[in-house]
């Protein structure tokens, strides 16, 4: 087979590539090592800033986002018992987040490529990548007992944390920089009205807690936990009840529980790989970033690098020039290095460390005092939250 663009993983990243590049005219086949049942049945954000907004709406499948999606012009955040709204609508001159879960992405997506009649292999054992610092790179895999191979001009990596395409560059060519924090996200979903109609961030001296929605009448909360916490010691009453000690008395008056549809744990980490190109394959999303969820970055970084990868490639084809692919991994580490920072920070203000204690307890509700009685640092939160221009700094 030979395609312009091989694109590894099936999940929103390498979709969306998929898709601005059959937007273009330009030719790309996905290969995905799971089944699209698999794909679509994991769970993950669904906080959307305006250039992921904008981005999935230049790919012409916006419709069904601004549909059912919750636009969201500000959150609060919980602190010694008290709730303060950060308005981020009013501090950063009118821009809100959207709140449309990532597998609703996904899903249309998937079906706007079904719909062209666009190649997705699913399934796919074995998948390697080769001859990417020739100008002949190839992808082989296994498929129905046989093996396959696509010839290509570029090879896009977009197959997560652990994929193989960061794993195949040779030692010494790649540096990595990685936080493991010592707790986890305990995760509920359930089809419950969210207790609140804007998200609630909670620091307690119990433990972080998040409470957020994907839509009027489906509710996701999450519980800081320890990493050897498992999921199956957690009933349904465990979670609910220790949400409920977490929050302020208006959160439990209206707190709504029920059965959970879906319930995980997952680690947290601060991941940055650098560079994200080596010859003619480019790492995306979570094969080249992972930031701890607080801040809400994951998707939104992802849709970033496929931005200025799509372009890229765009440019290489219509322009024959190379400039958007010499400058790929640097435009992209820019704006991934900031959205690192305000992820950790917010990760260290608002999770407990038993670690640092009583003072580390007095130290972050200075800083939160700080930021909800500040015009600056309020405004200084909602415009990392909302997510930073394109062109900031340049």
């Amino acid at each position: 087979m030979r395609t312009q663009v091989a694109i590894i993983g099936a999940g929103p990243s390498g979709l969306l590539l998929g898709q601005l590049l059959h937007k273009a005219g330009i030719d790309a086949v996905i290969v995905e090592r799971q089944s699209g049942d698999y794909v679509l049945g994991r769970i993950r954000a669904g906080v959307l800033e305006q250039v992921c907004i904008d981005l999935l709406d230049e790919a012409g499948i916006g419709q069904r986002m601004h549909q059912e999606g919750l636009v969201h012009g500000g959150f609060d955040m919980l602190f010694k018992g008290e709730r303060h709204r950060i308005d981020m609508n009013r501090l950063t001159g009118g821009k809100n987040v959207m709140v449309y879960g990532q597998t609703e992405v996904t899903r249309d997506l998937m079906d706007a490529r079904q719909a062209a009649g666009l190649t997705t292999i699913y399934e796919a054992g074995k998948v390697s990548v080769h001859g990417f610092d020739t100008n002949k790179p190839r992808v082989r895999y296994e498929k129905d007992g046989q093996t396959h191979e696509i010839e290509c001009d570029f090879i896009a990596g977009c197959d997560g944390f652990h994929g193989v395409c960061r794993a195949s560059v040779p030692d010494g060519a790649v540096s990595e920089y990685e936080k493991i924090y010592p707790f986890g996200w305990l995760g509920v979903l359930s089809e419950t009205p969210p207790v609140h109609h804007e998200l609630i961030y909670v620091n307690s001296t119990r433990g972080f807690a998040l409470c957020s929605q994907r839509s009027a009448t489906r509710s996701r909360y999450y519980l800081q936990v320890p990493l050897t916490d498992k999921v199956e010691a957690w009933s349904d009453d465990a979670f609910w009840n220790e949400l409920r000690l977490r929050l302020d008395a208006g959160g439990r008056d209206k707190l709504v529980t029920g059965p959970s549809i879906e319930k995980s744990i997952a680690p947290l980490r601060s991941f940055v790989a650098e560079p994200m190109r080596f010859g003619r394959m480019f790492l995306a999303g979570d094969a080249a970033h992972i930031v701890p969820p607080t801040g809400a970055k994951g998707l939104n970084l992802a849709a970033t690098d496929v931005k200025y990868l799509s372009g890229a490639f765009i440019e290489f084809y219509a322009e024959k020039s190379e400039a958007g692919i010499d400058t790929y991994s640097e435009r992209c580490l820019k704006r991934i290095w900031r959205a690192e920072r305000f992820s950790w920070w917010f990760t260290s203000l608002m999770h407990h460390f038993p670690e640092n204690g009583p003072i580390g307890q007095k130290l972050q509700d200075a800083e939160l005092d700080y930021i909800v009685h500040s015009e600056t640092g309020a405004r200084s939160v909602a415009e990392n939250y909302v997510g930073l221009p394109l062109d900031f700094g340049t």
